[in-house]
């Protein structure tokens, strides 16, 4: 990458990033925007597409040459809304899981829930990011991001928020997203520019809310209530502790592997 280039900025483009790239491109502007699903945004940062992603925080526990770059995150306190496990059977009969293809900490998470809490380890196979839950024969099927906020026509034996399971178990936050860089990557005023972003769109929460609304074909208020009361945007010392605790029943289920340890830089430390 040259300096005549701009950084390449990769973020997810569900409901839940919109307050962390508010205005983004003004505070950056010598920065590139792309939006993609998170999956997708994990690979081409690894892949060297991207200079910086709002990537899923399973990604910086994979790989040692990661770094988090800045305080501004997607994280819960509790119900996440948009992060859903419907089962057809009680959770401890599921045999086979379907995973939202556009994860990668959710499906983390919820095979890491299923096998603390339930005993069970279900075979798992992808659900495309156009299928819905009538399309997999799966017992139990995760969905996230948008399509995952309103309940599946289908009935269910059971769901599971998977904020709310984890919070309740751990008593800890969940950080689903984290900004992300390559070492060795110079972003420039890019790091100082998405913490400022996260702080313009918490502070415009009730406009993004009423602009994002009739996109999703969601009420107002459940886009409020969502933006405001289901998510929270600081990589925190409570955040820093669930993602530890994460860290540690990944490995222990061989979701991640040992030995990669979380790099914080200065804007990320701050938090």
């Amino acid at each position: 990458m040259s300096t005549a280039d701009p950084i390449r900025i990769g973020a997810v483009n569900y409901l839940n990033s919109k307050p962390l790239i508010e205005g983004l491109e003004g505070l950056a502007p010598a920065a590139e925007l792309i939006l993609d699903y998170p999956s997708r945004l994990a690979a081409a940062l690894d892949r060297g597409d991207l200079d910086v992603a709002l990537v899923p925080s399973v990604t910086c526990l994979l790989r040692p040459d990661y770094e988090v770059v800045s305080d501004a995150c997607v994280a819960t306190h509790g119900p996440v809304l948009s992060v859903k496990l419907f089962s057809r059977v009680p959770p401890g009969e599921i045999k086979r899981l379907a995973l939202d293809a556009g994860s990668r900490t959710s499906a983390t998470l919820v095979r890491i829930l299923l096998a603390e809490r339930c005993g069970v380890f279900p075979e798992v196979e992808p659900l495309s990011l156009e299928a819905t839950t009538e399309d997999s024969g799966a017992d139990g099927i995760l969905l996230i991001g948008d399509r995952a906020i309103e309940p599946p026509a289908e009935k269910f034996a059971c769901t599971w928020d998977l904020g709310e399971e984890w919070t309740r178990w751990t008593g800890l936050p969940f950080v689903f997203a984290m900004w992300a860089t390559r070492t060795g990557t110079n972003l420039g005023p890019v790091e100082e520019g998405l913490g400022a972003a996260r702080d313009r769109g918490v502070a415009r929460l009730v406009q993004i809310a009423a602009r994002e609304a009739p996109l999703l074909g969601l009420s107002y208020q459940t886009t409020i209530d969502y933006l405001e009361k289901n998510l929270y945007y600081r990589l925190g010392p409570a955040e820093r502790r669930g993602l530890k605790r994460f860290h540690e029943l990944a490995v222990r289920h061989g979701l991640a592997p040992e030995g990669v340890e979380l790099v914080f830089r200065d804007y990320a430390a701050a938090g």
